[in-house]
């Protein structure tokens, strides 16, 4: 108790406080307790259905779900990013963790293709429009922080930039822009005017924060990269950008199209065109895969 003590004491010298203030403010607090901690009053509260469907509820709170996996995968991509001497043990460790929530974004879909009534779905879809999972900012940060910006450009849009362009140039060719920008016309659906409205500038912001410091090029400053580090990012590279995706187009068809309907997504995107790992041509990691993989890219697994 006595060593305690002493730690506490100089851990408050240091900071220049006086430590018994501190200990003072502990013997009047009171016990902390689970709800409190986890804020479960407030998260529960955060379900805020518009329509008399039961079904909503469980939308929303997929939803909100699968925003907090996100965040835990952004809290690990961003100790990547800023750690100062990366070794192979902790990307490999940190890795392994994006691996494990990948896999639970990819398993808990099944809570949306199976777990809502098609009909339900179907009818309270409706009040959604124009939102749409498509404006998932940690989505868009989170594959910022992990691979370079040129890597988020299919290769129409390669096509259509011009050499040497500067990030905000590049932004305009992003993948996920095509899913709301008709570029023969110059029109761009209210998903997307909203959408950015509310983050292009952050996100541009981000990735000149992250530039040179992504999981990549963090992956491309190790002189000699292990097996078993390459196969780490290889499988994350899969889970993310291949088998989420289809998963997610799976789900689509399963409400949209599984009648022949080929109804429209609520974010008024082409859903079977933009949700196909083939066209999003989403690498993290380009430098792993040959010629030949990149050439495949999901269409062996649909």
């Amino acid at each position: 108790m006595l060593d305690i003590n002493k730690k506490i004491e100089k851990k408050y010298s240091d900071l220049g406080e006086n430590h018994e203030t501190y200990l003072k403010g502990l013997y009047h607090s009171k016990p902390i307790n689970y709800w409190d901690y986890v804020e479960v009053d407030t998260l529960l509260s955060l379900q805020k259905p518009r329509t008399h469907f039961k079904d909503e509820t469980v939308f929303i709170m997929y939803h909100q779900v699968t925003e907090l996996l996100l965040k835990m995968m952004r809290h690990e991509v961003e100790q990547i990013v800023d750690e100062k001497d990366l070794d192979e043990k902790f990307l490999i460790t940190k890795i392994g963790r994006l691996i494990r929530y990948t896999n639970m974004l990819i398993s808990s879909f099944d809570i949306m293709k199976d777990g809502m009534d098609y009909k339900d779905y179907n009818s309270f879809r409706t009040i959604l429009t124009p939102a749409s999972g498509f404006q998932s900012a940690q989505f868009r940060f989170l594959e910022l922080s992990c691979t370079r910006l040129e890597n988020l450009v299919n290769e129409d849009g390669k096509k259509r930039m011009g050499t040497k362009p500067n990030i905000e140039a590049i932004f305009e060719h992003l993948y996920w822009k095509d899913a709301g920008f008709n570029r023969k016309t110059g029109k761009k659906t209210l998903t997307l005017i909203d959408f950015e409205q509310r983050y292009l500038e952050s996100l541009v912001a981000h990735t000149k924060k992250v530039r040179n410091k992504t999981v990549e090029d963090r992956l491309l400053q190790l002189s000699k990269p292990s097996k078993a580090l390459k196969e780490k990012l290889r499988e994350f590279d899969r889970l993310y950008n291949i088998e989420w995706p289809l998963v997610h187009l799976r789900t689509a068809e399963h409400y949209l199209n599984s009648k022949g309907e080929n109804k429209t997504a609520t974010g008024g995107s082409e859903w079977k065109k933009y949700l196909h790992p083939k066209y999003q041509q989403r690498r993290f990691f380009p430098s792993l895969w040959s010629k030949e993989e990149k050439s495949k890219w999901g269409t062996e697994h649909f």
